[in-house]
């Protein structure tokens, strides 16, 4: 203390500075309640049979890309609302919520529905997801097409509970044209054998066979940060996983900011890419939102 009293002063500093943003993020009140249940209502669709919708994952730690996404979408005249498949924060916490809402309602007026994804679960995980948004799975409606958002965004698979109220609802689902999923971990990793960013081999053949057996018509997922189409036994998937974050690799056929346009009509689902720009320095958009966030959480 006597030999360097100003960096020892700058420590204390440092220390209850930090500590005093735990505690503002600790006491501070929920950003949202209730928001996914609330955008379900504000879904406008002039003709069901006839409509588009945004699907996107993994815009965590992002300012400009996922600003510029959003911007993208609410300025589409086609599109109805959006889905975002999780890993909406770096962690569960009261003040990455906040500034994630922040940036949706700074950018965005259409209605946008979440995921949860593996995120989410750092933190104060399930709960706080939970209050704030609402059931961690939902099915909704629009005209003849059934669409199912889930929880598995632990990457085991689904739990006892979710399985059954699953099969319900796609048992239900067979009355309709389509039968949407949506969900955070993909059933499989499309890079090959020496990539495992999915649910593991037994979660994966438990949940397509559902898939399968319910004639689903598409699966969405993100996680892996790119994008990827293609089959699983039969059944459609899109993985897209550039809404902002770090992308996972430098092939520019996958790896680039994106999100799809789906365009369902008369039953059939037509899905287009839309590239997003990328920041020109991407340390300088990671910088911009580190900055953003603890500067929202102080104010």
């Amino acid at each position: 203390m006597k030999k360097h009293p100003i960096k020892v002063l700058l420590l204390i500093f440092c220390i209850l500075f930090l500590s005093g943003f735990e505690l503002l993020g600790h006491i501070s009140p929920l950003p949202d309640h209730g928001w996914n249940t609330i955008n379900l209502t504000k879904i406008k669709v002039p003709d069901p049979s006839d409509f588009s919708f945004a699907v996107f994952g993994d815009n965590r730690r992002s300012n400009f890309v996922f600003e510029n996404l959003l911007k993208l979408v609410d300025h589409d005249p086609d599109i109805a609302f959006g889905i975002d498949l999780g890993d909406l924060v770096s962690r569960g916490k009261k003040r990455s919520y906040h500034h994630f809402l922040n940036q949706v309602k700074g950018n965005m007026a259409l209605p946008l529905l979440t995921a949860i994804g593996t995120r989410e679960l750092k933190g104060e995980g399930h709960a706080l997801y939970r209050n704030i948004f609402g059931p961690l799975y939902y099915s909704f409606k629009i005209g003849r097409n059934y669409f199912m958002v889930l929880d598995n965004a632990n990457s085991k698979g689904l739990d006892q509970e979710q399985r059954l109220w699953l099969e319900k609802e796609l048992e239900k689902s067979l009355k309709y044209d389509t039968r949407i999923i949506f969900m955070h971990v993909p059933l499989h990793d499309p890079r090959g054998m020496n990539h495992h960013h999915c649910l593991t081999e037994e979660s994966a053949d438990k949940l397509n066979n559902f898939f399968l057996k319910y004639r689903v018509t598409h699966v969405f997922a993100s996680h892996i940060h790119g994008y990827f189409e293609g089959r699983w036994e039969g059944i459609p998937y899109t993985i897209t996983g550039g809404a902002g974050i770090s992308l996972a690799g430098d092939d520019p056929d996958h790896f680039f900011f994106h999100f799809v346009k789906v365009h369902i009509k008369d039953g059939s689902l037509n899905i287009q890419v839309k590239h997003v720009p990328p920041p020109k320095h991407e340390w300088l958009d990671l910088l911009d939102y580190m900055a953003s966030l603890y500067l929202y959480s102080f104010f």
